[in-house]
């Protein structure tokens, strides 16, 4: 293989590489930016917030259905409706439990439950599949369950257990839709593309979530137009820097680097969340915490990273 050919394959794994990593960044600050708005308005509710992210979204994801190449095969009706249901179930459904979550609970612990999700989409296919959880699918398991257990026990659980165990519940709630919406991934993805697949399935959800804003909200407009300036800019944040560039740039890294090495590299996600958040909201974790979080990690990367079967 000539220079030329190797040179460019080093640049094209440096650049999925970076792009990867720019997505866990993103992603990772997501959380920072709700707690920062439920802090500067405790009136905030999760469905107008929500909709202020998915709003500024939309327009993003409808253009990347619109502009991505489409596959070969035309989607059955069946397809469409499988679609439909990921997107709401996936990201609509998923968001929305989450964003209640963090009225409960701190940033940490909210990264740190999310980071679950590969242990749960394992347990699904399992089932789905009929197939055996082997020995170290149990023990990454056991390691990361256990340690997001060590942080919740450290939260505050002792002075407000209620507050604890249901924002808890919500995000594990979160955590479980994204991995179902994960077990009908591979095959929406063959029929529609990637690309146009992500447009489409995003785009359901944007909607679905403005749908519940105007829904729960009796005079959506004047309701918006009432909100400070700054709860509008986290909004906007939301939608842009957290939802629709790490989409971008994930899809950028896998696609050059493969899913495995985007798993490792995504894995200091709930670090940087849990630095950020002791930075920007004042929250600090025990040793015996980042005890806790450090067993999560190893837990889900057991999984994330095991040998493809």
């Amino acid at each position: 293989m000539s220079s030329p050919v190797i040179a460019q394959q080093r640049a094209q794994v440096l650049f999925g590489s970076i792009c990867v990593l720019l997505s866990a960044f993103l992603f990772a600050i997501k959380a920072i930016l709700i707690k920062k708005a439920y802090g500067l308005d405790p009136s905030l509710s999760a469905p107008t917030l929500l909709a202020l992210r998915m709003v500024s979204a939309l327009p993003f994801f409808l253009l990347i259905a619109y502009l991505a190449p489409k596959t070969t095969d035309k989607p059955s009706a069946k397809d469409w409706g499988i679609l439909l249901i990921a997107g709401l179930v996936g990201y609509y459904l998923a968001s929305i439990l989450d964003f209640i979550g963090l009225t409960f609970i701190t940033a940490s612990l909210e990264r740190i439950i999310l980071f679950l999700y590969p242990t749960l989409t394992v347990i699904m296919m399992a089932i789905l599949y009929k197939r055996p959880i082997h020995m170290r699918v149990i023990m990454a398991i056991i390691l990361s369950y256990g340690g997001t257990l060590t942080v919740m026990l450290g939260e505050g659980v002792q002075s407000n257990p209620k507050g604890v165990w249901i924002g808890s519940l919500f995000v594990f709630a979160s955590a479980f839709a994204y991995a179902l919406y994960l077990v009908m991934t591979p095959t929406l993805i063959r029929r529609f593309g990637s690309w146009r697949f992500t447009g489409l399935a995003m785009s359901v959800a944007c909607i679905a979530s403005l749908v519940h804003y105007v829904i729960v909200q009796p005079m959506p407009i004047a309701h918006l137009s009432h909100l400070a300036p700054s709860i509008i800019g986290f909004g906007v944040a939301l939608g842009f820097f957290s939802t629709v560039l790490p989409a971008t740039f994930l899809m950028q890294g896998i696609a050059r680097v493969g899913a495995a090495q985007a798993a490792m590299l995504s894995a200091g996600g709930p670090i940087i969340t849990v630095v950020l958040a002791v930075l920007f909201l004042g929250e600090s974790l025990s040793w015996v915490q980042w005890i806790g979080c450090a067993l999560n990690i190893v837990g889900v990367l057991m999984i994330t990273l095991r040998p493809a079967k």
